[in-house]
């Protein structure tokens, strides 16, 4: 079966840092765009990045909320996407999910598309 393994979070303090990782077994990891998406308490689900799985060109998105400040990237052999997020702020506090889409990573900013399969979220708390 296909898995989502989401790993990384924890307690940070403003302006600290976490490395998140998202590691995916189970899919041809070539076929799919990985996206990380958040959810902060009281708030919808939002796409915040997005990558290849194969790391390729042309294929990213980062929201303009975490751009500047968060960086994605992936290992195409150990199947794992990686969210480095630097500058955290208390607004980033949220559960974090990474899921895996047969697409493009514009599908991850599209609030219409949905993923094809999804990880169990880790939660992230940024402290003032």
């Amino acid at each position: 079966d296909v898995q989502l393994q989401a790993s990384g979070g924890g307690l940070a303090q403003a302006g600290g840092s976490l490395r998140l990782s998202c590691t995916a077994s189970g899919l041809n990891f070539d076929d799919y765009a990985i996206g990380w998406f958040r959810q902060a308490p009281g708030k919808e689900r939002v796409g915040i990045s997005c990558i290849s799985a194969t790391g390729g060109g042309g294929s990213t998105y980062l929201a303009t909320s975490v751009k500047g400040r968060f960086t994605i990237s992936s290992d195409k052999a150990k199947k794992t996407v990686y969210l480095q997020m630097s500058r955290l702020k208390p607004e980033d506090t949220a559960v974090y999910y990474c899921a895996a889409v047969a697409k493009l990573c514009w599908a991850v900013a599209d609030p219409d598309s949905a993923m094809d399969y999804w990880g169990k979220g880790t939660l992230v708390t940024v402290s003032s």
